[in-house]
C-alpha cells in the first residue's frame, strides 16, 4: 500500500482508520488483532492531532504507512508536531484501573490500551519528525 498523508486534523482520523483496516485485511489479521491495531493507531493519532498539532497551533500532516512481511504487519505514523514519546509517561497502576472513572488520575489510559492492543510499539524522533511504530505479528492462515 502506498503511504497516505492527511492534514493533522480530527476530520482526518476516519480516513486514517480506513487505511489501517485495509492493511489489516490485506495482512489477513484475525478480527481481534485487527481491532486492537486499529484501536492503538486511532489512540495515538488522536493524541498527535489534538496535543501535537491543534492545541500547539501547529498545522501539518500525519503520514501513515505500512510494511507487510510474512511474519508481521507494521504501521508507522509520522508527524512534525510537538515531540511526544508516549512511552515516557507513567502508565496507570493496577489499583488505578480498579477505581471508578471519576476517581482515576487523568492521562495514561490511552497509552496503556495501545501497549495492550499491539504486539510491539516503539517511538522515535529524528529530524523533527515523530515516528510511532506499531507491530502486529501475523499467524498462519489468519488464526487467532
Amino acid at each position: 500500500m502506498e503511504p497516505l498523508s492527511l492534514p493533522a486534523k480530527l476530520d482526518s482520523l476516519e480516513k486514517l482508520g480506513s487505511y489501517v483496516v485495509r492493511a489489516t485485511a490485506e495482512a489477513k489479521l484475525a478480527a481481534k488483532a485487527a481491532y486492537g491495531l486499529r484501536l492503538a493507531v486511532d489512540e495515538i493519532a488522536t493524541n498527535i492531532v489534538t496535543h501535537g498539532h491543534e492545541e500547539a497551533g501547529i498545522s501539518g500532516v500525519v503520514t501513515v504507512s505500512v510494511a507487510l512481511t510474512d511474519d508481521s504487519l507494521t504501521v508507522v505514523l509520522e508527524d512534525g508536531g510537538l515531540p511526544f514519546d508516549p512511552l515516557s509517561h507513567r502508565l496507570p497502576a493496577e489499583d488505578d484501573l480498579n477505581l471508578p472513572l471519576e476517581e482515576r488520575a487523568i492521562g495514561g489510559l490511552g497509552i496503556f490500551l495501545v501497549l495492550k492492543s499491539v504486539d510491539a510499539f516503539r517511538y522515535e524522533r529524528a529530524h523533527d519528525v515523530n515516528r510511532n511504530i506499531f507491530v502486529m505479528n501475523r499467524t498462519p492462515n489468519g488464526a487467532a
